[in-house]
Order: C-alpha cells, then structure tokens, then sequence
C-alpha cells in the first residue's frame, strides 16, 4: 500500500472524496488515501504543503496561486470544483450595519492571513470601489471564531462559504447582508511537488478514482438526504445548492490562469506573475 495524505475543509463539496475512501475504492487501487479536515481552511492548507503535513489539498484557487507564486513547491494538477465559491458577507446578528456599503472601512474576521476569506476581502472591496488599503483584518482561525468575534465587536464582518454558513444565519448567531461569488472556479487539487516527481502514476490513479465519483455525484440517489444530514443543513438549501455547483475533471487552462493571476495582481494579492508550467503540471 503506498500512503498518501490529503486534505480539504470539513464541507459538502468534499463529500465525494469521502465517500470514495469509505468505497475502499483508493484501497482497491493499492493506496491508503489518508483524509485530514481542516476547519482553518487554505491558509492553513498551504502551510501544510510546503511542510510536508499534506501531500495533496483539495484548496481555494485563489489561494494556492498566491501561495505557489511565493515559492509554495507544489502543483495545481486539476480543478475540482469548476463553479463560483458563493461567499456569504455576514454581520452579527445584532450588528449596527444593515447593508454592504455600511460596511466599508471596517473590520473583517478572517481565518488566517493569506486565506480565502482575505483574498475575497480584497475581491469584494474592489467590486464596491473601496480603497482596499483601508481594509482591516482580525484573524479569528475558524467559523467559531468568528462567531466570537462578531459577537464580541472585535471584528465586524466575516466572509465565509453562503451555505456552509447558513446554519448559523437560520439560528440567528448572523445576518447575511450579501454575496460575493468568486470570479474564477473555486476549488483546485494541488500536490507536492516531491510526491508528483516520486509517485506521478498514483497520483493518476487518485485524480481517475476522484473524477469517477464527482462524474455522477449528483445523481447518486438521495444524495440531498445524505448532504444535509452530514453537513446539519436544511434539505431546500443543500438542493440549491447542489444546482449551483459543479465539478470538474479537467486541468485549469492558460487562460484562466493568466485571468486569476491579474485580477490578483490587480487587488496587490500578488506582486509577480508565475509562469504557467510553474504553478500547474497535468500528470
């Protein structure tokens, strides 16, 4: 058995993964496909990799490129999820601020520095105009902290998945008072540069097991079920949700790089752009 570590966030886009380790289906193929949550999310994820704690992650787009340009040594091998990551902008619920604009020139919780939630600050605050060097930040590492955070006042917004946070809308902990969906697919699969010169053919192997189950996902029956039991949601968000989203087998395009990397060049996310054969490679 060759062991690979991989990891992602504790969410319903990585159900697919799951499932196809309690298949056995990476066990059949000789690999022990060693899953770790990871509730701090991408930031976290790339520390991770360039620490040899993961050989894979299933990771935010934005994030990885940022990182892989400051001198993560891994690859993106292939998008995972090809639709827009929709970000709910969250307020306490009591929250003084009502709408988006009021929100200008205060304070973001966000995971940790170099996280989605960051990287969409920025996004956000340029579709809005503001000046993004204006931006606050208060790093609360998870959801829970953020619900401290807003809760407390040490922190006036949080940026965060719109449905994984819907929960905490429905119970009255936030107010939702908008979205804000990624400009480019939202989740990649990045490996080790060392673990794709070692093992290229078992990473194949894994990205074919993966492409199998997230191909007919969606029409696994009572999957909707299965979901909001998982992931504590209500059956009418996870269907939505299910109609929103979409899953890729294929490897990110010149094109859509060169548009991720001067959006993030644009918003000072990134102060150089990185080659394409720098920062993905098809195996």
């Amino acid at each position: 058995m060759k062991t690979i570590k991989i990891a992602g966030v504790p969410e319903h886009f990585n159900l697919p993964w799951h499932l196809t380790i309690e298949n056995k289906e990476f066990e059949a193929q000789g690999i022990d496909l060693q899953w770790t949550d990871v509730p701090e999310g991408t930031g976290k994820m790339c520390q991770m990799l360039r620490q040899g704690e993961t050989d894979i992650a299933v990771i935010l787009t934005e994030g990885i490129v940022k990182d892989i340009v400051a001198g993560n040594p891994s690859k993106i091998v292939q998008i995972y999820v090809d639709s827009p990551l929709i970000w709910g902008i969250h307020v306490a619920s009591k929250s003084k601020y009502e709408t988006l604009s009021d929100l200008e020139n205060t304070k973001a919780a966000i995971s940790r520095l170099g996280s989605g939630s960051q990287l969409m600050a920025y996004v956000n605050a340029n579709n809005q105009n503001w000046k993004t060097e204006h931006l606050q930040f208060e790093i609360v590492n998870t959801i829970d902290g953020a619900v401290e955070a807003l809760t407390n006042e040490t922190a006036d917004y949080f940026m965060w998945e719109r449905f994984m946070t819907k929960p905490l809308v429905d119970k009255g902990v936030f107010r939702k008072v908008a979205d804000c969906p990624t400009p480019w697919p939202c989740f990649v699969i990045a490996v080790r540069d060392e673990i794709l010169e070692k093992n290229p053919e078992t990473i194949r192997q894994i990205l074919q097991i993966i492409n199998k189950m997230t191909t007919s996902f969606k029409s696994i029956s009572g999957i909707d079920s299965i979901l909001a039991f998982e992931y504590h949601q209500k059956i009418n968000d996870i269907q939505e949700w299910l109609s929103l989203t979409e899953w890729s087998q294929r490897q990110l395009s010149k094109e859509m790089l060169n548009n991720i990397q001067n959006q993030l060049l644009e918003l000072k996310i990134i102060d150089k752009i990185g080659t394409f054969d720098e920062i993905v490679k098809t195996v």
